[in-house]
């Protein structure tokens, strides 16, 4: 416990010092998120309620936190948070097919051992519960693409206010062609290296390659990558084309 309070004072200390009040927001913001994943948890019990509409409900909350809380409501914030739910809408209708092709829903054989001693009858669809993780592990990656391209957009528009909007949404996809591979990289290393401990089991278990691969917690994981990098990717040109256009569109009633 000492040493999660030392963190955490380091961690908003150098976040207050050089990100200045919008760090501190920041902090904040990172216990706020914690607490809306929490109850986002705790209703998923009750087996009245849909867990994916839960999981919407919980991506809205975090997405207005994320962009609203820490950077203010302003149009680059409006722009990011309208691409977020669009693209996020998209993402659980094709999560939601793959997850039933690809049945990876509950747990694998892997797992049975530990947790033999438990029933498995606890009431929930695990289809859902999969497509609800999934969702949860893809909405901050697409939240910080959308915010990424939807900022410098902004600036690009002020600094050249008579740009035409297919000029500004080149731009966007310019730029997120450059965020697209270190966000892609970033997702598939915090795989492996959280699951690192997973891959040195499966290595002691005597896995081949193939056992491996359709493992169900392997491929669960790594299906969650793939649709966490298709959501960064669509997001790309929805918020390029939606910043675009209302940033055209606004400049075009301030002139009229």
């Amino acid at each position: 416990m000492n040493v999660l309070v030392l963190l955490a004072g380091l961690l908003f200390v150098f976040m207050a010092i050089i990100g200045g009040k919008k760090g501190i927001r920041s902090f904040i913001a990172l216990f706020l998120n914690f607490g809306v994943i929490i109850m986002t948890v705790f209703f998923m019990n009750a087996p009245t309620l849909n867990p994916v509409i839960l999981t919407l409900i919980a991506c809205l909350f975090i997405s207005c936190i994320n962009l609203f809380y820490i950077n203010e409501v302003n149009w680059t914030t409006k722009t990011a948070f309208l691409a977020t739910i669009l693209t996020t809408i998209v993402l659980v209708i094709f999560i939601s097919l793959i997850t039933n092709s690809a049945m990876i829903q509950g747990f694998g054989e892997e797992e049975t051992e530990e947790m033999g001693m438990f029933s498995f009858y606890i009431g929930l669809d695990f289809v859902k519960i999969a497509v609800s993780v999934i969702i949860m592990s893809t909405i901050g990656a697409i939240t910080d693409a959308a915010i990424a391209i939807a900022s410098p957009m902004r600036e690009m528009h002020f600094h050249h206010p008579n740009i035409e909007r297919k000029e500004l949404f080149r731009f966007g996809l310019s730029i997120g062609r450059d965020i697209l591979g270190t966000s892609t990289n970033t997702l598939f290393f915090a795989f492996f290296g959280g699951y690192l401990a997973l891959l040195i089991w499966f290595k002691d278990l005597s896995y081949s390659l193939g056992e491996i691969i359709n493992s169900k917690v392997f491929s669960s994981e790594l299906i969650t990558i793939c649709c966490a990098a298709i959501g960064v990717t669509l997001v790309i040109p929805i918020t390029a084309y939606i910043t675009a256009y209302f940033l055209v569109r606004k400049q075009a009633d301030s002139t009229n």
